[in-house]
């Protein structure tokens, strides 16, 4: 996959912090400086790890959550396991695929649904700006509200009634959400459409490396491997680590968790 690196004004290269699960100690004037504004820390994945909201890791100050939504109610689901996809299904789908997409960093906190849309369309060679993708995905300060809107401009954009919205409403995916996910990917990716998902809170990558927002964020997925047990993502946000990594379906349907993806 091609990558177009730029400079990242979200994250000063001398603040980044890459967490791998259980090797860091709790972060205790993070989080008293988090308490005192208020912030919500997630409960650690594992002792000895303790959380912080990004804008917090990346500046040392608490700011509003981006991406928060309200979390989805059971009978929230866009999609069953019954209903069709509109993209066909591709029983000959390879074991593994990886588009040719390229990449853009989030300018600040709140832009990542939009640039989570922009590197997934640039894999159909689209190229539209994130500011105008904020614009139909109405996104403020307080981020964008759901997969609703990430579909629903994806769709615009590609023409075509391509994506659909599934939502994941418990906080841990069951075994068919997973399988669902999986699929979805699958199916997605061999045709040549990257998917973008709505994560909270956090979870580990192939490496090990956490990632973590408390408070919400999207990224595109634009690739997979081992028949969709592992996928490929995009990270706009800078944030712990590399613009890409891998990690397993299992670890994503669960970071999806009260959120939904667009695929």
């Amino acid at each position: 996959m091609t990558e177009e690196r730029t400079r990242n004004p979200f994250r000063p290269g001398a603040l980044r912090r890459v967490h791998k699960v259980g090797l860091l100690s709790a972060a205790v004037a993070v989080a008293a400086a988090a308490a005192t504004a208020g912030a919500l820390l997630n409960q650690p994945a594992a002792p000895g790890v303790a959380r912080a909201t990004s804008e917090s890791l990346v500046t040392g100050a608490i700011a509003p959550d981006p991406d928060t939504e309200a979390p989805a109610s059971p009978d929230a689901s866009a999609a069953t396991p019954e209903e069709s996809p509109s993209q066909p299904a591709t029983p000959d789908a390879p074991a593994e695929k990886v588009l040719d997409a390229s990449f853009e960093y989030q300018p600040n906190f709140y832009y990542c649904g939009p640039a989570a849309v922009r590197n997934a369309l640039s894999a159909r060679g689209i190229d539209v700006s994130q500011d105008e993708l904020a614009k139909g995905l109405r996104t403020t300060v307080n981020g964008t509200d759901s997969a609703e809107d990430t579909t629903r401009v994806l769709n615009d954009m590609v023409g075509a009634d391509v994506y659909r919205t599934t939502m994941i409403p418990g906080s841990d995916a069951t075994p068919a959400q997973m399988d669902r996910l999986q699929a979805d990917v699958v199916r997605a990716i061999s045709n040549g459409y990257a998917v973008v998902a709505n994560s909270v809170g956090g979870a580990a990558d192939a490496d090990g490396v956490w990632h973590d927002f408390p408070g919400g964020h999207y990224i595109a997925l634009v690739g997979y491997s081992d028949d969709g047990r592992m996928v490929k993502v995009s990270d706009s946000s800078g944030l712990f680590g590399p613009a890409t990594y891998w990690m397993s379906t299992i670890n994503m349907a669960n970071w999806i968790g009260t959120r939904g993806y667009s695929a």
